[in-house]
């Protein structure tokens, strides 16, 4: 039986229409250049251009870390669901960004001395983690994507290898800077193009941040304007570092109550009360982004276990509660919700 407050309903997952409406949003947005957020530092009057200017590749969706999970999003739509009505569509507008000469412009970006933490670690997790989904389809056209992708993808990666080692304490936000986020996609990545070196660093950063941690503070969650669960996403890291029997033993110390339906405000779906604020409607990305995470730490942990059942019911619960959402009709948030949404529906359901 469910844990009183939980549901009990089966798992949302993603069908065609749903997948297809999701992807009308991405082709929208990813050749919308404005309204546009840039991450740009000026380092003098040359420094000032357009978005396009600035990234040829992605320069849509807003900012540049949702232009690539809108891209990283497409392609795993058409690996899904190959006959969408927007498949011709989606490889056309692939095909326009994703050029080598494009892409070549996206990692010459990143040269520039002043731009040393540009998306770092957002950004830069996305970026792998569309590298990654190319690199595992064998498709002619993502064969050339993926192709073009190396220049940025060694930026990326070497960004990685170089910061890491100096960030000695990790950032424990629910927003972008979050250090166990850019390190579980990174981790993805890492594993499946056999990084080695970029998966060890991790690795160790992760045991050397987190290993020691018991009673997370997840009753203070969420702040006002999260869509990470600072929590849940590094129990979502641990989960993929440590070996399944140290991940069990340290899961029970980091949120010991979680059989008991405690810390209630981490379990019970965030409120958002105004979907045309780009800062509350992170909230709705919060509901996602904590299902994704309750989804994997539950299959992590034994199936006698009692946290298992609350955190999938809970997971289903935030699902619910943000899925309708996501096609709210505004761009503050329907320029990046889909991307969480996709990857809640299709990595979980993956693993």
């Amino acid at each position: 039986m469910p844990q009183a407050g939980f549901s009990d309903e089966p798992p949302v997952s993603l069908d065609r229409d749903r997948a297809s409406a999701f992807a009308r949003i991405a082709l929208e947005a990813i050749v919308r250049e404005y309204p546009n957020k840039p991450e740009h530092v000026l380092s003098g009057p040359d420094d000032l251009d357009a978005p396009r200017g600035l990234h040829p590749a992605f320069y849509g969706a807003y900012d540049w870390h949702s232009a690539v999970h809108g891209h990283w999003m497409l392609v795993r739509l058409l690996r899904q669901f190959p006959d969408l009505p927007e498949a011709a569509t989606i490889r056309q507008t692939l095909g326009a960004h994703l050029t080598a000469e494009n892409l070549q412009a996206e990692a010459d970006y990143f040269d520039h001395p002043d731009r040393r933490s540009f998306e770092r670690p957002y950004g830069w997790a996305w970026l792998l983690k569309l590298v990654e989904e190319l690199d595992a389809w064998d498709d002619p056209d993502a064969l050339i994507w993926r192709d073009h992708l190396r220049p940025l993808e060694t930026v990326i990666v070497n960004r990685y290898l170089d910061y890491f080692p100096k960030q000695t304490y990790p950032i424990r936000t629910g927003v972008h800077p979050n250090t166990a986020f850019g390190l579980a996609f990174a981790h993805d990545y890492a594993r499946a193009l056999n990084n080695n070196r970029l998966r060890l660093l991790i690795e160790e950063r992760a045991r050397t941040y987190f290993d020691t941690d018991t009673d997370a503070p997840a009753h203070w969650e969420p702040s006002g304007a999260d869509f990470f669960s600072p929590a849940l996403m590094e129990a979502d890291l641990m989960r993929r570092v440590l070996s399944t029997a140290e991940f069990r033993h340290w899961f029970s110390r980091f949120l010991p109550e979680v059989a008991q339906g405690e810390p209630e405000p981490l379990l019970q779906p965030a409120e958002v009360t105004d979907r045309s604020d780009p800062q509350l409607v992170h909230l709705d990305g919060l509901n996602l982004s904590r299902a994704w995470c309750m989804r994997s730490i539950a299959r992590a942990l034994a199936e006698d276990d009692p946290a298992r059942d609350a955190l999938r019911s809970s997971a289903e619960q935030h699902a619910r509660a943000a899925l309708d959402h996501v096609t709210s009709g505004d761009y503050v948030g329907e320029h990046w919700l889909a991307s969480f949404a996709v990857f809640l529906l299709t990595e979980t359901e993956r693993e």
